[in-house]
This record gives C-alpha cells, sequence and structure tokens, in this order.
C-alpha cells in the first residue's frame, strides 16, 4: 500500500493563553540597542487566522533593515514595533472559519511584514493559509529557522531557475540561510553546484552541504574559479550578494544562461546581453508549504543553526547580524531551552 504523502500531525499540549506576552520590540528606529524586552497585550484573531505560541523565530537581513526604518509598504512603522518573519511553535488558538488546525497542534509559518506583529514574541497572529505541519525530519527549531529561507531557495531554484540534471550551477553567497538550502536543493535536482563563500570556514561549510566545489567570493577570481568548473559556461546562477564579485562571476555565464536573485540583494544585478536575470519574492501559500515539506523530507535537508539565542538577547542577535560572516541561520529562542 502506497504511503500517504499527508504530513504525520505532531501535537502537544495547548499552552493556556494569557492576555500579555513577552515580546522583544522597538520604540523608536535604530540600532540592535532599540530591541528592548517588552510586555504587550495578545494579538487578536480574526476568523480566518491562528494563533501560534512561538516556540522559535527566525532572524533575518531585512528583520535589520526595518529595525533601521524601512517599511516594505512605504508608511511609517506603527511603535511598538515587532519584528520576525517566521518561526515554529504550537497552535494556541484558531479562528472560527480554520478546520485545518486544532489547538496543540505543531506548527510552523511564515508572515512577512506581518500587520498585527512578527514572531520576536511569545504569541503570533498569522493567517492560516501561510502556516503548515513540520516536515517530519526537522526538530521545532530547525522548523523555526526554515520558512522564509526555505520557501525563498526551493522557489529560486525551481519555479525561476528551473534548474535541470546535469547543469553548472552557482550559488553566491552560498553559506547564508538562504544559499545553504539553496545548495542542497540544487543538488537535489541534479545539478553540478560552484559554491562561494568566504573564508576558510565559509568553503569548508558549503562543501559540507554538498557543494561539489567552492570558491572564496571575497580573493577568489570568480570567473576563472567558475570556467575551470565548468568549461561550457555556467548555465545558471542564483545570486544572494551582490556587487563586483558577481558581476565578474558573470563573465563566466553561457549564452543563453539565467540569473536569479531575491529582492532586497543589494546592488541589485545589472541586465546583460545573453543572459536572462529575473528577481522575485517568496510567496507562501498551503500549497508552496506543501513543494517544501516534499523537498525537505526527500532531501533529508539540513538547516544550519549558526547561533540561538533567547528572546530578551534580540539585540545580541541582530549584533552578530550586522557583523556579517554568518554561517546559516540566526534564531531566537522564545521558549525552552
Amino acid at each position: 500500500m502506497a504511503k500517504s504523502s499527508r504530513p504525520v500531525v505532531k501535537s502537544r499540549p495547548a499552552p493556556p493563553v494569557p492576555q500579555n506576552m513577552r515580546a522583544a520590540a522597538l520604540d523608536r528606529v535604530g540600532g540592535p540597542e532599540v530591541l528592548s524586552l517588552h510586555v504587550l497585550p495578545l494579538p487578536t484573531l480574526e476568523p480566518g487566522e491562528v494563533l501560534i505560541a512561538v516556540h522559535t523565530a527566525g532572524v533575518a537581513s531585512w528583520d535589520a533593515e526595518m529595525r533601521e526604518g524601512w517599511s516594505p509598504d512605504g508608511k511609517r512603522p506603527r511603535f511598538p514595533l515587532v519584528l520576525g518573519s517566521d518561526g515554529s511553535g504550537t497552535i494556541a488558538a484558531v479562528g472560527s472559519r480554520v478546520r485545518r488546525f486544532a489547538p496543540g497542534d505543531v506548527v510552523y509559518a511564515f508572515g512577512f511584514a506581518n500587520r498585527k506583529g512578527g514572531f520576536y514574541a511569545e504569541y503570533v497572529a498569522v493567517a492560516a493559509e501561510n502556516v503548515a505541519f513540520l516536515p517530519e525530519n526537522l526538530t521545532l527549531k530547525e522548523a523555526g529557522a526554515v520558512a522564509a529561507i526555505g520557501l525563498t531557495a526551493l522557489q529560486g531554484i525551481d519555479d525561476v531557475l528551473k534548474i535541470k540534471r546535469g547543469e553548472a550551477v552557482v550559488i553566491h553567497g552560498a553559506a547564508g540561510g538562504v544559499g545553504s538550502l539553496a545548495v542542497q536543493f540544487a543538488k537535489m535536482r541534479g545539478a553540478r553546484v560552484l559554491a562561494t563563500a568566504s573564508g576558510a570556514d565559509g568553503l569548508r561549510f558549503v562543501r559540507r552541504l554538498g557543494a561539489d566545489a567552492a570558491a572564496d567570493g571575497r580573493h577568489d577570481d570568480l570567473a576563472a574559479a567558475a570556467r575551470e568548473f565548468a568549461r561550457d559556461g555556467i548555465d545558471a546562477v542564483l545570486a544572494l550578494a551582490g556587487g563586483p564579485a558577481l558581476t565578474r562571476l558573470l563573465d563566466a555565464s553561457k549564452r543563453g544562461g539565467r540569473l536569479a536573485y531575491p529582492n532586497g540583494v543589494e546592488p541589485a544585478p545589472r541586465k546583460r546581453r545573453g543572459l536572462s536575470v529575473a528577481a522575485y519574492d517568496a510567496m507562501p501559500g498551503r500549497r508552496e508549504f506543501e513543494r517544501l515539506r516534499r523537498a525537505v523530507e526527500k532531501g533529508k535537508i539540513r538547516v544550519p543553526i549558526a547561533a540561538s539565542y533567547p528572546l530578551e538577547q534580540a539585540a545580541g542577535a541582530h549584533e552578530q547580524m550586522a557583523k556579517g560572516h554568518v554561517l546559516g541561520k540566526i534564531v531566537l529562542r522564545i521558549r525552552g531551552r
């Protein structure tokens, strides 16, 4: 009998829902120091939403940009502002129209620029469509790190670049959260992968993830490394960093090659003759999460955690992120050790 594709639903006792919660929030824009611990009312729940008792929250580069004053919709932020686009936890309550989830279900979710506040908090309200059961091979900690970077990596490899078996692919900026998963997804599709990173530890890191070759984006001649890797030229590049190193790397692309990059990569790559260039945003949704689950389980994908900070040390997490050279994903521990 064929194994069902329906995920195994993990559950645990739903925590009692209090009136207030702890959250790492900011009352003004600025550096990491503006993040501090607040006690805030729980977000209200609408019919199509679920309330998640957060276990782990992901820390992302766009969180820092919002902290410094960038707004996705161009409007002034409303303070206190709770950051955090993704995380994992246990369903604490469901809206009146939600049938797929029940209190106690263990889930992970994506809610970019969530108008009711982000995941740097003990509770978050998220549209049920952007919530999913955990892949079988991930812990709550790993799942808390994977939603945003997993959707970004998988959609870049499959939907935008449409990677095929045997193609020569470069993941530029492969040691970060998105890159660490993109390397593994590209290998799943049968591609040959050249990963760029920085430092000896970064090069070792991407090789352990399965890259066939690695080059130092700060010190190596990337065009020469790419030509040595693929004599006939590079078929596709997923650019997770911009700048002169990427420009030189693209000199090794074959005519008709493809370049994809998530919106927010700065400086944005310029168009060039003979190269298809596409920017994209990660899209959440029930189908998208199902695709991610299947890929993570089939590929036995590893989610590298660079560092884990307690909620009250969110400023420290942002300080580490600002220093750069983060191998994998930084997370906040909201519950548990």
